[in-house]
């Protein structure tokens, strides 16, 4: 156990489950983070709710409000920075943001496939599993990765497998992938966490 709390800030695009995880372990199970921060890329998702009712400072940052890559990148860190975040988590989070030279090896992502399989620019949600399925793979799984400037990319962290069942769709894939996101990612944290001391 860490003496001190990972000071965390959270990027979502969506449902907010993998925040909502991340908020479950920390109370039950003694995942060592403060989430001193939630951005989200709409204000009309639950995640927003599920940041406000756990009282954590929530802000909303669209992209399509900033015309130049630079401008949207600044508004998404400096909020991070203000907080004192050590980490940033992208936690569904669907838009692409530059990663400034501050933040290098400071942000990480769950993508559910086990990168660099089914990964890359508009591979999200059903999309992904559908792939996996399309491909015939007898196994699937998700990947926790530090994020660079390209989709999908960056050195990984750690993957947990499931199997592809024959008779899986999209929604029984991703329900099972799920399951192992919500134990990869608080791993994947507490690792990071750990490593400091």
């Amino acid at each position: 156990m860490t003496d001190k709390l990972l000071l965390v800030a959270v990027f979502l695009s969506g449902t907010g489950r993998s925040l909502a995880n991340l908020i479950d372990h920390r109370d039950r199970h003694g995942l060592p983070v403060d989430l001193r921060l939630v951005i989200s890329s709409s204000s009309k998702v639950r995640g927003v709710q599920i940041a406000r009712d756990a009282s954590i400072e929530t802000i909303i940052i669209r992209k399509a409000d900033y015309s130049r890559p630079e401008d949207y990148c600044e508004a998404m860190f400096q909020p991070c920075r203000s907080v004192g975040a050590e980490l940033v988590v992208m936690a569904g989070y669907l838009k692409h943001v530059l990663i400034p030279e501050d933040f290098a090896n400071r942000v990480i992502n769950i993508h559910p496939s086990l990168l660099p399989s089914f990964g890359g620019s508009g591979m999200y949600g059903s999309r992904v599993h559908q792939a996996a399925i399309d491909r015939g793979v007898k196994v699937s799984g998700c990947t926790v990765h530090y994020v660079d400037n390209q989709y999908d990319h960056g050195p990984i962290l750690l993957q947990r497998t499931c199997e592809v069942r024959d008779d899986d769709t999209p929604d029984s894939l991703a329900a099972r992938v799920f399951q192992q996101e919500c134990q990869a990612l608080p791993d994947a944290i507490r690792k990071i966490a750990d490593s400091r001391l």
